[in-house]
């Protein structure tokens, strides 16, 4: 607690005097790594890097725990991307409470990385910068893949959601690519010609359904020269639409509607039931 009174006083003072230019931060500034001590000893690793990574992107982070039981100790020394993140750090969260703990954070000026021990039981100096927190960058490596605009808009780095707005997203392609290649190996062993026979039928198949819309058209227009249309009397009989219910023919089907067309004229117009 002496440590963190300290610290929040030197930095009272260097705001009273206003100081510009040189600060006790300098001191610091080739280690990019702070201690952080007062941890509750529930934290994780990932607890601990959402907490530090308010003040910039965490590259790694080295918690000891007991070696018996696996429990953290309740300290840390967290290693920041850009080395100005650890001003931030040390003037914001220094004295900070989390989980009803006072936290200690502070500069580490030579952090040391924790040894490894060999095939043979000893220990051994790290030979490269461990960067166990750095982020993964993903990298789309299908040479099928869709544009950023047929994916979706860019999707925030920081985004708590960021990872499963991602899944969604690859699920959906997934589903979208599975049946464009299902429709696509319905047809695989088709020859030349018999392609060209399906796409006919296809174009006869369309062409009739445009041609049965024209016909019910021209039909209508036909049973409105007799009487006026549907719903109306045709020269005091009973109403088509009533006639055509009760003799059950659909009233788009062109060859109900013609038949009773020629019923109509048979009678010269007149229905009498």
């Amino acid at each position: 607690m002496n440590v963190v009174k300290e610290i929040n006083k030197i930095n009272d003072a260097e705001l009273k005097l206003g100081l510009s230019g040189a600060s006790w931060h300098d001191d610091y500034k080739d280690s990019a790594y702070v201690f952080a001590g007062g941890l509750n000893t529930e934290l994780t690793e990932g607890d601990v890097i959402t907490i530090f990574s308010q003040y910039g992107e965490i590259m790694d982070i080295n918690m000891p725990r007991d070696k018996d039981t696996g429990k953290a100790k309740g300290f840390a020394f967290i290693m920041y991307e850009d080395q100005r993140s650890t001003v931030l750090a040390v003037d914001n969260l220094n004295g900070a409470k989390v989980l009803e703990r006072t936290l200690r954070v502070d500069h580490v000026k030579n952090y040391k990385q924790p040894r490894t021990k060999g095939e043979d039981g000893e220990w051994i100096e790290a030979e490269e910068q461990s960067l166990n927190a750095k982020p993964e960058i993903i990298i789309d490596d299908d040479p099928g893949s869709e544009s950023s605009e047929d994916s979706g808009p860019e999707i925030d780095p920081e985004d708590p959601m960021r990872d499963y707005l991602l899944e969604k997203r690859r699920e959906a392609k997934a589903l979208k690519k599975a049946k464009k290649s299902k429709s696509k190996g319905k047809h695989k062993d088709e020859t030349p010609e018999e392609r060209r026979a399906r796409k006919e039928r296809k174009k006869e198949k369309r062409k009739k359904k445009s041609e049965k819309s024209a016909g019910v058209l021209g039909v209508e227009k036909l049973l409105e020269s007799f009487g006026g249309g549907r719903g109306r009397d045709i020269n005091g009989g009973r109403t088509l639409e009533r006639f055509r219910v009760m003799i059950g023919i659909p009233p788009n089907h062109i060859a109900g509607l013609l038949q009773l067309t020629d019923m109509i004229k048979g009678t010269g117009g007149v229905v009498d039931l």
